[in-house]
């Protein structure tokens, strides 16, 4: 089959995230401006670079985390691992403006070193983030796409000891989690390697 996005696609669920898949979770913990704490499951995000680290979230529209992020400049990308996973999904729920996550799904926020926002306790990995920029995408009439990304630049990564093997981050270890399409996720449970082939050797 065919389909124009803007035209439809005739099936019975939107195809475009199974398609677009696997993305990683980004478990984004941010405080407002009245300290109230917002923690959500993103994914759509991502890494943009990595000297300097940047990473970004999409929100559909003005959420509580893109808010929190724009009054306090600050973010903590939490990774979810697979023990975390339904616990995550808890804090998916579309809860009234400023209720804690943390409580609702019954997470522990442990402070971070270098921003205010928390990290999740358990989490094998987080990152401590500084806003960069927040966009507002256009689509192609030059409308108002509805999205809020914000860019930030990772100024501190925790990750927890146990999951350093030979000094490298052992990631089928910690089961990240990403998010398929539909109601589906995937952990992973097994790793191969390819070399990135060089023009001058290959």
């Amino acid at each position: 089959m065919f389909y124009e996005p803007s035209k439809g696609h005739g099936l019975p669920h939107d195809p475009s995230k199974a398609i677009v898949a696997p993305r990683p979770i980004g478990w984004i913990s941010s405080i407002g401006a009245d300290g109230k704490l917002n923690l959500a499951p993103y994914s759509f995000f991502n890494a943009l670079s990595s000297k300097p680290f940047l990473v970004w979230f999409s929100s559909g529209g003005e959420k509580d985390s893109s808010t929190f992020a724009a009054e306090s400049r600050e973010f903590v990308v939490n990774l979810v691992g697979r023990d975390l996973a339904e616990k995550m999904n808890r804090t998916a729920v579309d809860s009234p403006r400023g209720i804690s996550e943390f409580d609702y799904a019954g997470l522990e926020a442990v402070p971070s070193r270098l921003v205010k926002p928390p990290r999740v306790a358990g989490v094998p990995a987080a990152l401590e983030c500084k806003v960069t920029d927040i966009l507002l995408p256009k689509s192609l009439s030059g409308e108002d796409s509805g999205a809020v990304v914000v860019i930030g630049e990772v100024v501190g990564v925790y990750i927890d000891d146990d999951y350093l093997v030979d000094g490298m981050f052992d990631i089928v270890k910690a089961g990240n989690v990403s998010r398929l399409g539909y109601m589906e996720y995937a952990a992973i449970d097994h790793v191969f390697s390819m070399r990135r082939p060089r023009w001058e050797q290959d």
